[in-house]
């Protein structure tokens, strides 16, 4: 069974990550049609969205964009996430500030 996606919450996630550069503009237009469309994503497409949208989870990935977000190793001090305060993962270099997973993206209208 497929898990339903907030489809206004997602295209408005690509937006921000297409206006600050991230990713691929032909991949985010692609995707941006289907949900569009009411059409699945493929596998490719799903993997694409989540490795880019969950800040570099993958350190594989390769990126020209600058990366402002640093996923907190296990032995880094975890202060609450500025948004909900649960524990954080990320630290955002940009404004000096602690993110949880969910609260990570766009958090700051700034970067984009």
């Amino acid at each position: 069974m497929a898990i339903p996606i907030d489809s206004q919450k997602t295209l408005e996630v690509i937006e921000r990550m297409k206006l600050a550069k991230i990713g691929e503009y032909k991949k985010w237009e692609a995707i941006i049609k289907k949900i569009k469309n009411k059409q699945s994503l493929n596998p490719r497409e799903l993997e694409y969205y989540a490795n880019l949208t969950r800040i570099y989870k993958n350190s594989s990935i390769t990126s020209k964009s600058k990366m402002y977000h640093t996923k907190l190793s296990e032995l880094d001090e975890k202060p609450p996430c500025k948004i909900c305060g649960e524990n954080s993962l990320y630290y955002c270099n940009m404004n000096d500030q602690y993110f949880c997973t969910i609260h990570v993206v766009g958090h700051d209208e700034n970067e984009f």
